[in-house]
């Protein structure tokens, strides 16, 4: 029998005051960012659940299929019936995941080049994808009858990845509002336990809400020991505040206790938010920055551009707009976080499949530019201009083979050229007339090419000769090693 919703916040409170951290923003202003998730950059992030079943809209379907104005609720009446006959329930209870294999699941995540995973522990839809005690509600006593996120973790981290989780709880206290206005089981009070307040997004949440939400947070956290925890934007709202800042004492006090270096993603998309800087990272929903910021950050987006969960109709981005981006975030401090939606069955879309393991055979060639890198002095230089800000990462021109993005590690330069150039690649930026770049060159390699390549430095810039096949048709990496720094002198002491 797991703990009462009472004592769980009884046990957050206690840990929240016996360890380094407080549930003031002063102390939590002092969290530092592991070397781990900085060295990373690249993480699979999946979002997978009931939603899935429909494969129509997107992962919202739950809240559509009650909402008139939305073409989800018709779509679901000429399919399954009406709101109140057949409800989400019911499609819940469809969500099988009869051929889900997490040992395949971890071995594709690995293949791509990511370091990290966070599956979605809890969507909109409030329905548990672990093992909670807190809820009939979990896929472990509905649908599947399986701990989904469980057997996930324990795949990954044999496949050596680190395992976080996502939970979008908070936005549960709104979800199914359109239910209590047109005929549905929203208003079956024996159902209220999965439907929730379903109150207006107007309002904020009640004491009881929240008392709830932080108890599911925490036994989420010691359930599944995440080493990052998403959060979607509604813990903006100012109602969340205090059991944040309750949460957050908890769960870096615990992995203080536990060794273990962690992370908490925020947002910033409606208003500005309460959360110091250094006290959490930033997460830029499908979007970037526009310079290097000196904190690190995430972007998190998808591999389609319509939907986060599975739709017969997502519409697919292309690897080679993913990699650019990759670079792009990663020289500018960031790491990228890219969704994928798996079936209702458990089975990966072969074009998620294709696009994962693009990107893997890629940074299989170039991955020294990317992992355990850190930025520059300036991120890159070329034409195309990146839009900073939410919901735009489809909003910029493609990048050009004069669009370089830089990265380095020790006293390595790497210099990542997004497009085909041919013939020769022009680096503006080390030339030697903008004293950038301090060193002096002892060779500049092509990663994925076997001999170093010819190259001159002068007010132009440095120039290097291509060959005439490249290693990719994505994008290449140039490798600019510095020659090693001359021993120093070692001045004997003066003797008397």
């Amino acid at each position: 029998m797991g703990r009462t919703v009472q004592e769980w916040l009884q046990e957050a409170d206690r840990v929240g005051r016996s360890g380094p951290f407080r549930p003031e923003w002063e102390s939590l202003a002092h969290y530092q960012v592991p070397a781990w998730y900085q060295d990373a950059k690249f993480g699979i992030f999946i979002h997978w659940g009931g939603y899935s079943v429909p494969a129509f809209g997107n992962e919202w379907y739950p809240r559509d299929m009650y909402r008139p104005e939305s073409p989800t609720f018709e779509h679901h009446r000429q399919t399954y019936g009406p709101q109140d006959q057949v409800g989400y329930k019911e499609i819940l209870a469809t969500f099988k995941a009869q051929h889900f294999d997490p040992d395949a699941w971890a071995t594709l995540i690995r293949r791509s080049g990511a370091k990290f995973v966070i599956p979605v522990a809890e969507h909109h839809d409030g329905v548990a994808m672990y093992d909670t005690q807190l809820s009939e509600w979990s896929v472990v006593h509905k649908g599947p009858q399986r701990d989904l996120i469980g057997d996930l973790a324990a795949a990954c981290r044999k496949q050596f990845l680190t395992v976080g989780a996502s939970s979008h709880r908070a936005e549960h206290w709104w979800f199914y509002n359109g239910g209590m206005k047109v005929p549905s089981d929203v208003q079956d009070p024996q159902y209220a336990d999965l439907y929730g307040p379903a109150m207006s997004k107007q309002s904020q949440p009640s004491a009881a809400f929240l008392d709830d939400w932080l108890a599911r947070t925490c036994e989420m956290v010691d359930l599944l020991r995440p080493a990052v925890m998403y959060f979607d934007w509604w813990i903006e709202e100012p109602a969340f505040d205090s059991h944040f800042r309750r949460f957050l004492a908890y769960y870096y006090n615990r992995a203080a206790a536990w060794g273990s270096g962690v992370a908490v993603n925020y947002k910033i998309i409606w208003r500005p938010t309460q959360v110091p800087p250094t006290a959490a990272i930033l997460d830029i929903e499908r979007g970037q920055l526009a310079d290097i910021r000196p904190l690190f950050w995430q972007t998190c987006t998808s591999v389609a551009n319509n939907s986060w969960g599975y739709t017969e109709g997502n519409v697919y981005k292309p690897p080679r707009d993913i990699i650019h981006d990759l670079m792009d975030i990663v020289s500018k401090n960031g790491c990228l976080l890219l969704n994928i939606g798996p079936r209702a069955d458990g089975t990966i879309p072969h074009e998620d499949q294709h696009i994962l393991l693009e990107i893997g055979r890629w940074l299989g060639v170039n991955g020294d530019a990317v992992f355990d890198t850190r930025p520059w002095k300036v991120f890159g230089e070329g034409p195309t201009q990146v839009l900073a800000g939410e919901f735009m990462d489809t909003k910029r021109d493609p990048f050009t083979a004069q669009d370089i993005r830089f990265t380095t590690k020790d006293r390595t330069l790497y210099a990542t050229l997004l497009g085909l150039p041919r013939g020769e690649a022009v680096i503006r930026s080390l030339s030697t007339s903008l004293r950038l770049y301090g060193h002096e060159i002892d060779r500049v390699e092509l990663l994925g090419h076997p001999d170093p390549l010819p190259w001159t430095r002068d007010d132009r810039g440095l120039v290097v000769r291509l060959p005439e096949t490249l290693p990719s048709d994505i994008a290449v990496v140039l490798k600019i090693v510095a020659l090693p720094e001359p021993p120093r002198k070692v001045t004997a002491p003066p003797t008397d």
